[in-house]
């Protein structure tokens, strides 16, 4: 799978639109949108550290409850 589609996939799990993803991790709309459409290729390193925070928050959201 292409690091774009593997960002698609993480915001989507998140049940996040690209809006609210940009304004979570920080990153321009634009950059998102075209890492989705396979236009700029993010960084392998990036794509890891997203999906750490992402999974950080989910167990510690899980844990809240």
């Amino acid at each position: 799978m292409s690091r774009g589609k593997e960002v698609k996939e993480l915001r989507e799990k998140m049940g996040m639109n690209r809006r609210e993803f940009s304004d979570y991790y920080g990153i321009p709309y634009r950059t998102i949108q075209d890492w989705e459409a396979e236009k700029r290729e993010l960084p392998d390193y990036l794509l890891r550290l997203l999906k750490y925070r992402a999974e950080i928050e989910r167990r510690i959201k899980s844990e809240d409850i």
